[in-house]
């Protein structure tokens, strides 16, 4: 059983890059904390993972800003009374996003919970993208550090142990 962990080590020491980007743009947090954990214990370098973390999180952010910007106002014209979105909502976010938005991705971003949500709502109400952006990278440093973090202590536990 020793000898087939070593081998996904191993396995993962040499071609986790290759998957680690584009499983950071699905799921973030979980493969960010799993690489970095794999960091402390030898297999990545750390620096390496916080950078993919960073640019796989974002690259996922701006698919869904990019969704509901093609996609969101048809969607909240066909389902969205349905499920309680409707136009009057759509246009009290534009403005809320107008004064706020930048707060807004920034906190959502370096905390969890509402960013698939809010982030297509940005694009539903199409705020600048230049802004959405730019608080999403500074959001998303916060984010995967902190998850870079965790994961890095993790590994180094379990080394220890």
């Amino acid at each position: 059983m020793e000898q087939t962990g070593q081998q996904i080590f191993d396995f993962l020491s040499q071609h986790g890059y290759w998957l680690m980007l584009p499983l950071m743009t699905i799921e973030g947090p979980i493969a960010t904390v799993i690489a970095a954990t794999l960091a402390a214990l030898g297999a990545f370098n750390v620096y390496v993972v916080l950078i993919f973390s960073i640019i796989g999180d974002m690259l996922g952010d701006v698919i869904l800003y990019g969704l509901g910007y093609k996609y969101g106002l048809g969607f909240v014209r066909r389902i969205g009374k349905y499920v309680g979105i409707t136009e009057n909502l759509v246009e009290r976010m534009e403005k809320y996003f107008v004064k706020h938005g930048g707060k807004t991705i920034f906190a959502v971003k370096s905390t969890t919970g509402l960013c698939w949500a809010t982030f297509t709502a940005a694009g539903i109400v199409k705020m600048d993208f230049k802004k959405f952006v730019k608080y999403s990278f500074l959001g998303g440093i916060v984010w995967s550090s902190f998850l870079v973090a965790m994961g890095y202590f993790y590994g180094y536990l379990w080394r220890e142990i």
